[in-house]
């Protein structure tokens, strides 16, 4: 017994993004981008799953939700220049925005030439149809073709093939982490002790992907204020320590 599974396919990745949030009646100006990302990865997840190629635009539009992600978690956000604080959606929203506007006229206008492809008649389909056989006699070719012309472009078409430059190839790994994991990795090494090291979580596993994520997980636990970090010695080090929850009055 066997199914088949079908996902909507995207003209891009703008398209799926407007297409998650009209899905989930989502406010275009506040995006909850933690759910817009998990989303999005899951979809092209989907599609590995499916052995459907992946563009690298949407590769690209992933790595740019998970960095804005990253720096909502920063517990000090970026200012401009009179002080205000700089929304990291804010240029994501602009392009949304664009999209959007450029789509509906797309729609329209495809609605218009429908129309009007509808009202528009040809000319004298016989009369052209005439005119291509007497320009092309194919009966005339077949009889002038023999093996010897067959190789040739036989060879002609595997020249072709055989100098055309390899197409470029992305390729998606799977990393074995979650920011959910890698929490409760780190609420365990504190709870033995007062206050880790980050270097010590670098020294644990000194692969670049976990200590990314090690780190990101560090950064949703300060700003769920479950844990408090300090700065420590050495040069990019610092101390982290579990935070104890507030009593009630």
């Amino acid at each position: 017994m066997s199914f088949e599974i079908k996902l909507p396919l995207f003209e891009g990745p703008f398209d799926l993004m407007l297409f998650f949030i009209e899905r989930d009646e989502l406010d275009i100006y506040d995006i909850p981008i933690a759910k817009i990302t998990q989303d999005f990865l899951e979809y092209i997840h989907h599609l590995e799953k499916m052995e459907i190629e992946v563009a690298s635009e949407f590769i690209l539009f992933a790595a740019t939700l998970m960095k804005i992600k990253s720096r909502m978690l920063l517990p000090r956000p970026e200012s401009d220049e009179e002080g205000n604080e700089i929304d990291p959606r804010e240029e994501l929203i602009r392009h949304l925005l664009e999209y959007k506007k450029y789509k509906s006229v797309i729609v329209e206008l495809a609605s218009l030439e429908e129309q009007r492809l509808s009202k528009e008649k040809r000319g004298n389909i016989q009369w052209e149809l005439e005119q291509l056989s007497k320009a092309e006699d194919v009966d005339a070719e077949m009889q002038d073709l023999d093996l010897f012309k067959l190789l040739k472009v036989f060879q002609k078409v595997m020249s072709k093939y055989a100098n055309r430059t390899d197409e470029t190839k992305h390729t998606v790994v799977q990393y074995p982490y979650t920011i959910e994991q890698q929490k409760d990795f780190v609420l365990e090494k504190i709870s033995f002790r007062d206050r880790v090291p980050f270097t010590e979580f670098v020294q644990y596993k000194p692969d670049k992907i976990f200590v990314i994520y090690t780190f990101l997980a560090i950064l949703d636990l300060l700003q769920l204020s479950l844990v408090t970090i300090t700065i420590g010695e050495g040069f990019n080090n610092f101390w982290v320590e579990k935070k104890e929850p507030v009593a009630a009055a």
